[in-house]
């Protein structure tokens, strides 16, 4: 029996302005349509994967499993939800307890971040198969990727005696200097530390108690409540908060892997990215002549080096080179290939001041479906707004603003106040300030409308909901 537990936490800084709190790196679209998480979820069930868990914020939930529907899946899968980030070793722990409520100690997790490529899935597959001999065994194992370079924007394992198909694991090295990693591609003794592990729900268990009991004893207790609140199996599990609060925030690679001795690597080359930068996303765009890529809408005129990414404006490159220009629709990112690490540094910036820009698109995904800020100014704010088949926003009220719905598409249901109507294809509807008032989707094709606020406060904040078929009252 083998679990693929996909870790879906990560911000992804580096990738702003596409990759945000609100949308972060895991449903990022690359050039084929596809995110991230979608191209995950497929390679965890390719492996030949029994069951699939997915450990994620509460706020993402409902992004995932629209994700998921798309990868069309056939094995069962569940959601473990928390509610806030702690790390990969608690989220490894509460996986593992899962897993071994469920399907007993001995089920074997593969363990896959939700926003890493992999290029070449017989290769990965092959791989997996070797680790899973190895995790019945009993071992820890991790995956290590053969180096194709002296890259410092990894981590490293240095690789020791053979055991099976894979190698003694004798130390994990954090992301080297130039000349350190040099010296470890040229040894031939080191890999590049993947993130990704295989093991047996028991036999990380007790590896947590034995080298890092806070861990364990937290996760456990958290656990606890956590089948308290939400039953014994359900499909999706919310993590209590106020017990998780209490467990320790570590990497699962500090809390067991680089204590245990217990601990063996699968080397591999399978086209692996871990998409950590703007650079990593430019390479997976075939150059011109000129060393120029484009991502969507570019032009270039005595460029060299440059990498274009747009999906809607037109951008011009002229005369310049080395530069990379990532263009969304509410902010543009100009950036130098050598600095693609410090995109970071913008994000904690405009966190700092409490700019939207860190958090949220312009178009925002909601349960229900998606709404789009086309133009704001003061006392008024213009939305499009999407709604799924059978979807439908919460019952709700506002106190400071008014809205106007305008039909584009489709036929929207409204409740408002005390009358329930229809609304078709070029009709609307008023919904005063302090008026109760619900829109939901009765058809079988999304419906489209065009909202005008106005009023004295706009702030999404300034919603009081009632009902909500999503849990978010």
């Amino acid at each position: 029996m083998l679990i693929s537990v996909v870790l879906s936490g990560g911000a992804g800084t580096r990738l702003w302005p596409v990759s945000r709190e609100g949308y972060p790196k895991p449903f990022m679209k690359l050039a084929d349509g596809e995110s991230l998480l979608l191209k995950t979820y497929r390679r965890a069930a390719e492996v030949g994967a029994t069951s699939l868990l997915t450990v994620t914020n509460r706020d993402y939930y409902f992004m995932s499993k629209d994700e998921m529907a798309l990868a069309k899946l056939d094995v069962p899968a569940h959601f473990l939800l928390e509610p806030s980030g702690r790390n990969t070793a608690p989220a490894v722990a509460m996986a593992a307890l899962q897993v071994a409520e469920r399907h007993g100690p001995d089920a074997l997790m593969l363990v896959l971040p939700a926003d890493h490529l992999v290029l070449n899935q017989d290769s990965f597959a092959l791989a997996v198969s070797r680790a899973q001999v190895l995790a019945e065994q009993g071992k820890l194992v991790t995956f290590g990727i053969i180096p194709t370079g002296p890259e410092t924007g990894f981590g490293y394992i240095e690789t020791g005696v053979d055991v099976g198909d894979g190698k003694q694991v004798v130390r994990f090295v954090e992301k080297p200097s130039a000349d350190k990693a040099r010296e470890y591609v040229d040894s031939g003794r080191f890999v590049w530390n993947s993130g990704m592990f295989c093991f047996k729900a028991g036999v990380i268990l007790k590896e947590l108690a034995e080298h890092a009991s806070d861990v364990d004893t937290a996760t456990r207790a958290c656990w606890t409540a956590t089948l308290a609140a939400c039953g014994d199996h359900p499909e999706m599990a919310e993590i209590p908060a106020e017990s998780f609060a209490e467990v320790p925030d570590i990497s699962i690679d500090y809390a067991v892997m680089e204590r245990s001795s217990n601990v063996v690597v699968v080397p591999g080359d399978f086209g692996w990215s871990d998409i950590g930068s703007w650079v990593a996303v430019r390479d997976l765009t075939a150059p011109d002549a000129n060393g120029n890529r484009a991502a969507g809408n570019a032009m270039f005129v005595d460029s060299r080096n440059v990498y274009v990414q747009s999906d809607d404006r037109l951008v011009a490159a002229v005369g310049v080179q080395d530069l990379m220009v990532i263009d969304t629709p509410d902010a543009v990112l100009v950036a130098h290939p050598d600095k693609a690490q410090e995109v970071k540094q913008i994000v904690k910036k405009l966190k700092s001041q409490g700019h939207e820009a860190y958090r949220l698109h312009r178009t925002v995904s909601r349960p229900w479906g998606t709404y789009t800020v086309l133009e704001e100014g003061p006392r008024f704010k213009i939305k499009r707004i999407e709604v799924k088949p059978g979807a439908s926003l919460s019952l709700q009220m506002h106190h400071h603003r008014s809205e106007h719905w305008i039909v584009v598409c489709g036929m929207a249901r409204v409740v408002n106040g005390d009358k329930e109507l229809l609304v078709g294809a070029n009709e609307s509807t008023y919904i005063p300030a302090g008026h109760r008032h619900r829109l939901e989707n009765p058809g079988v094709l999304d419906l489209v409308m065009i909202e005008v606020q106005s009023g004295e406060y706009l702030g999404e904040d300034d919603i009081v909901r009632f009902e909500d078929i999503y849990g978010r009252t």
